[in-house]
Formats: C-alpha cells, sequence, structure tokens
C-alpha cells in the first residue's frame, strides 16, 4: 500500500524518513509522495567492471552542485549521459521500500532517469543515471524538481539493506568485493 503524504510529514518529524525537503513538500506536497530536487551532476569517464564477486565503477567528476546562495544550471546535450544525485536523503525503516519515478517534465523534454527502488534498511543520498535521448539541449536549474518519490509498506517481513552505496556515495574508488 502507498502511504499517503500526511502519514509521510508525520515520519519526515518523528523518524527524519526524508530530510532537506523543499518547503514546498514540507507544506504541500502533491499527489502520494515528495518531489526531489537535482543536488550534483557527476560526468562518468574510464572503465567499469561488474563481476560475479568483485565489482568496479566508473571514475566520477562533479561538473555541477547546488547551492542556496547562487544560481546555476546545467545543460545537458543530446545522447550525453551522467550520473545526478537528490538534494534530499533518505532513512528507511525495516518495514517501509520506496519507488522512484520521474517527473513528466523529464521526459517530454527527452531526458531519461534511470531510477529504481530503495530498500528498507537504505540511509543516504539519492543516486539516478540521467541521459538526454532526445533531439534537443535541455538546460536544468540545479534545485528543480526532478523525481517523484512514493514510499510502501512492506508486509510479511524483509531484509535491511546491506550492500556498499549505504550513505550515497556515487562511485567505487577501486574494485570492491560485494557484500
Amino acid at each position: 500500500m502507498v502511504i499517503g503524504p500526511r502519514k509521510l510529514l508525520q515520519l519526515v518529524k518523528t523518524k527524519k524518513l526524508v530530510e532537506h525537503l523543499s518547503e514546498r513538500e514540507l507544506t504541500n506536497p502533491e499527489g502520494a509522495g515528495f518531489d526531489l530536487r537535482l543536488g550534483e551532476v557527476y560526468k562518468i569517464s574510464g572503465k567499469s567492471f561488474l563481476g560475479v564477486t568483485e565489482r568496479k565503477t566508473a571514475n566520477i567528476k562533479l561538473v555541477a552542485e547546488y547551492k542556496k546562495t547562487k544560481k546555476t544550471s546545467i545543460t545537458f546535450k543530446p545522447g550525453s549521459f551522467f550520473l545526478v544525485k537528490t538534494i534530499e536523503t533518505v532513512n528507511m525503516p525495516k518495514n517501509i521500500t520506496a519507488s522512484i519515478t520521474p517527473r513528466s517534465t523529464t521526459y517530454r523534454s527527452g531526458l531519461f532517469l534511470r531510477t529504481g527502488n530503495v530498500p528498507p534498511g537504505y540511509s543516504g543520498g539519492l543516486v539516478f543515471g540521467l541521459k538526454n535521448e532526445g533531439g534537443v539541449p535541455v538546460t536544468i536549474e540545479m534545485g528543480a524538481r526532478i523525481v517523484h518519490i512514493q514510499f510502501h509498506e512492506v508486509k510479511g517481513g524483509g531484509s535491511m539493506y546491506r550492500g556498499q552505496w549505504q550513505g550515497g556515495r556515487v562511485t567505487a574508488k577501486k574494485k570492491e568485493k560485494q557484500v
């Protein structure tokens, strides 16, 4: 079952379910979740390796970052791919999971976000892939709303996240053994 905004706001206040929400989301969220904002943009380079027991992700370089005191934008050229991170962070309890979907204005502009599930027990920032699959450059102001997160109750027990991305890191600096 999707958890509604009234209960979510209570969990934000009592359990810090989502931290760093915008004033808009804290006072008048739309739909059945929260809109999250663009906080950091990373260009990837080098090589990646995805093995059975070891993995190494690509190198990253921070190319844009949200700052409250300064308006900045970034332009995504057609065909370009970046990793993006939200301003907001989450603290998922054992009985809640979350799904992330792009806001429709992203794909209406030609941008496609590669999002996923946020498992119980995960705590940290949220990182996605973003690719401009359209034919025109798209400029986004840092801090703009780009994804919507919905929270769901886990019934019948669940397992806590034990992966290596805990805390919201964006890449692995070296080859790592999988847990």
